[in-house]
């Protein structure tokens, strides 16, 4: 359905709109009212308010939304799309709008995996080459060289595994491609083809790996096993979260992931979700020496409290859920807008439709 002057579009999100994008938007679309509005952020939380704390007057008419937590659903009543600013849609299922079959929803998946990318390599090689023991030998002014007993491994030739080929775990692998490292995938549904191998949603030109040319191997299914406990040197959870992938790594897992040839232990990075990782296995998994480490950005629960035992677990390093931030995620989230309005306008398919 072409937009129309009955259309209004509301944008919030934490960051102001890009230098002329709104100038962009009315000379395209001027029968289109727009408006921007700023989310506050909850430190402490690692959130963004509400679309409800927006002024009735702003709420009032909005067919076509970008938010990142959702509204209740009596705020939006006669909202039509909804362009989500998160690469995941979990925070709406359940929700009234979401179940609706005339409201259309896309992802922001693409906007993200530059960065969480980044987040990802850093964190495996701060582990590979200690930075955290000598980032604590630098506060007591220690020169003191660990060669002996904290030996290094490069990354060339070592394994990594990926858990959901989607736009994030690609460029994860491109990016570890270019230390040398092997890739494994594993996906939900096989990918038999190269058509089915490649992604056809938004990326960022230039990365990723849109023909899914990369992985040495391809696991999926009830393969689940057998890719685990394939020798991986470091798994990276970037799956969506959903009933099938809830608790998905526990106890038998890590299990598999000790023992790999030649008594390899694998790293877990988990930049998906909490609730994929078993909590408690993992806290068991890290103190028995099951895997030789992990680097959470998500945990569950979420905000992970004071006094929780996965704080003092050893060989983890736990950011509060910001491998998402960069100062050109806004930029590119207002991209994909622009590009799906005209697509919407056009009556063509938009980008990153979820399939409900």
């Amino acid at each position: 359905m072409p937009l129309s002057p009955s259309d209004k579009l509301l944008v919030h999100l934490p960051d102001p709109p890009p230098p002329g994008w709104l100038d962009a938007v009315a000379a395209r679309f001027p029968q289109l009212a727009v408006r921007w509005e700023m989310a506050a952020l909850d430190a402490a939380a690692s959130d963004l308010a509400s679309a409800d704390t927006l002024p009735r007057e702003v709420l009032d008419g909005v067919t076509l939304l970008c938010v990142y937590p959702p509204p209740s659903a009596r705020a939006i009543p006669d909202v039509r799309w909804v362009q989500l600013a998160s690469a995941g849609s979990d925070r709406w299922l359940g929700h009234e709008t979401y179940r609706d079959p005339r409201v259309v929803f896309c992802s922001a998946s693409g906007c993200q995996p530059p960065q969480m990318a980044e987040w990802v390599i850093g964190a495996w090689l701060a582990h590979e080459h200690h930075f955290r023991l000598y980032a604590d030998q630098q506060r007591r002014a220690d020169w003191c060289a660990r060669v002996a007993d904290r030996p290094v491994a490069d990354s060339v030739g070592r394994r990594m595994g990926i858990l959901g080929y989607g736009p994030i775990g690609r460029q994860c692998a491109h990016l570890a491609r270019a230390l040398g490292m092997q890739i494994h995938a594993y996906t939900r549904r096989p990918r038999p083809t190269p058509d089915s191998r490649r992604h056809d949603g938004y990326s960022v030109p230039g990365t990723g790996d849109p023909d899914g040319l990369m992985p040495a191997r391809w696991f999926h299914g009830a393969a689940l096993d057998e890719f685990l406990a394939g020798g991986l040197d470091v798994l990276v959870v970037a799956a969506p979260l959903s009933d099938a992938t809830r608790g998905l790594i526990g106890r038998q897992q890590f299990r598999l992931m000790s023992g790999g040839t030649a008594g390899k232990k694998t790293f877990l990075c988990n930049v998906a979700r909490g609730p994929i990782v078993d909590t408690g296995a993992l806290i068991e998994a890290l103190e028995q020496g099951l895997i030789s480490g992990a680097a959470l950005d998500v945990t569950d629960p979420e905000p992970l409290p004071r006094d929780h035992p996965l704080w003092k677990a050893p060989n983890v390093f736990i950011t509060p859920h910001v491998s998402w931030q960069s100062t050109s995620l806004v930029h590119r989230v207002a991209g994909l807008i622009m590009e799906n309005l005209e697509r919407l306008d056009k009556g063509e398919p938009l980008l990153n439709r979820i399939d409900r």
